[in-house]
């Protein structure tokens, strides 16, 4: 009887034993499925391409985009393998993985009252509206809200959070935070004064640039976007540039936003479908539904030729550009009537630019950084030009006497006395014809 009692116990203790190790192994074996279903989730969600319609992120003024702009978004197969998963664990995932961005957070609270309780509108495009706030250490922001009707928008809120949380360039504008709160999603951008290009070109504000503001503009964004391509690790297509993205600030100096449908150059093989905005859509992507860096320098080509135009593209401006192609001084034609026609040589070289930009072939389109190189030069130019004609509009005069006043008195210091300078010397010696003195 003592033996069978004995049995029992055994029995229940290696029972209870194995039942306590089969425990403990589903639960080290549910956490090791969780943690790798979180690290897929993040490889995922870096990796997507998500979709917009035109917002003009920190714009000053309002978004006219609606009348100008038609964006795509045809979107392609989900080939996201855990899209079957709960909602509320994709939630979570989503959380984390934005909170580990490295983006300060902002409470909704302060944002709120920033924005004096959200009624200091900027702006309204398919992401949501754009409000200017004041914080409490005083500093101005742009904060833009997630519409609830914005079909692609919290996608695209993760990927301009993402990228952005690495990507930090002088010419690219800079995400200062992000408020996920009361079932609201927030961006705050630094605050750009002078509002979007598009809205100097064709808005209230148009007539306002400069051809020299217009050729610094040029250059400020093809150094960002020669950024994203080639300082960027992965590189990083844009695949939205257009003037509504082009932000300028108060010194009218420009920077390249809005990253909602940006995308890292990786080869995954992927089709995420057309997305873009008409008339900056670079042709071989449509016909191929492929996206490059040579798309995004097609885009840019737009955007110089509406530098040089003010014609949107929506008002064929591609029609203009052929017929200019035609010949050499068929830019001349098209040119934007409020520019000095003192600056037609520079027009014209920055249009050879904008043609190349635009050539059929992908690849024989340059390289942003010879496009930054190039512009470069366009201004490097201009500059000494003005620098020569400064000096030859200067009062001659006052030169020579400084120069006959310094000689004189090196002449006293070393006791040597030195035969007065001639006006006319001085003239030959700095290449300028003087008439002589009666």
């Amino acid at each position: 009887m003592a033996n069978q009692a004995d049995l029992v116990i055994i029995g229940v203790s290696v029972g209870l034993a194995l039942g306590i190790f089969i425990a403990v192994l589903a639960f080290f074996g549910f956490r090791w499925y969780r943690e790798r279903y979180l690290n897929q989730r993040r490889v995922n969600e870096r990796s997507l391409a998500t979709s917009q319609r035109h917002i003009n992120g920190t714009s000053a003024s309002f978004d006219s985009s609606a009348s100008f702009t038609c964006s795509v978004d045809i979107d392609g197969i989900d080939t996201n393998p855990t899209s079957s998963q709960p909602s509320w664990w994709a939630r979570r995932s989503k959380d984390q993985f934005i909170s580990s961005s490295g983006i300060p957070r902002y409470s909704y609270k302060d944002i709120q009252k920033g924005t004096q309780n959200f009624t200091t509108l900027l702006g309204e495009g398919s992401f949501g509206p754009v409000y200017r706030a004041k914080m409490a250490t005083g500093e101005v922001v742009a904060v833009k809200v997630l519409a609830s009707n914005s079909k692609q928008g919290e996608k695209e809120f993760q990927t301009e959070v993402v990228l952005l949380g690495r990507l930090h360039h002088r010419h690219l504008v800079n995400l200062l935070g992000y408020c996920v709160e009361k079932g609201q999603h927030m961006l705050v951008y630094e605050y750009m004064s002078n509002g979007s290009l598009e809205n100097i070109l064709y808005g209230e504000q148009e007539g306002s640039l400069t051809w020299d503001e217009r050729l610094q503009i040029a250059l400020d964004v093809s150094h960002g976007i020669e950024y994203l391509h080639e300082g960027a690790v992965p590189p990083v297509i844009h695949r939205d540039l257009k003037s509504a993205n082009i932000l300028l600030d108060q010194s009218m100096r420009a920077k390249v936003a809005d990253f909602g449908l940006s995308k890292e150059q990786v080869a995954d093989g992927r089709n995420s479908g057309l997305k873009g905005t008409y008339g900056y859509m670079d042709p071989a992507y449509i016909s191929t539904n492929k996206f490059t860096l040579k798309s995004d320098i097609y885009s840019f080509g737009i955007i110089l030729f509406e530098l040089i135009t003010a014609i949107h593209p929506h008002q064929n401006l591609l029609e203009y550009i052929n017929l200019a192609a035609l010949s050499y001084d068929g830019v001349d034609e098209i040119l934007d009537k409020r520019l000095d026609a003192q600056n037609v040589d520079d027009v014209r070289r920055l249009a050879v630019i904008a043609r190349k930009c635009l050539h059929k072939n992908p690849r024989k389109r340059p390289t942003m950084s010879e496009i930054s190189q190039a512009v470069l030069k366009i201004k490097q130019r201009r500059l000494v030009k003005d620098d020569t004609m400064s000096f030859a509009g200067s009062d001659f005069s006052q030169v020579v006497s400084r120069i006959e006043t310094q000689h004189v008195e090196l002449s006293n210091l070393a006791g040597i006395k030195e035969k007065p300078i001639e006006i006319v010397e001085l003239s030959n010696l700095a290449g300028i014809q003087e008439t002589p003195i009666e």
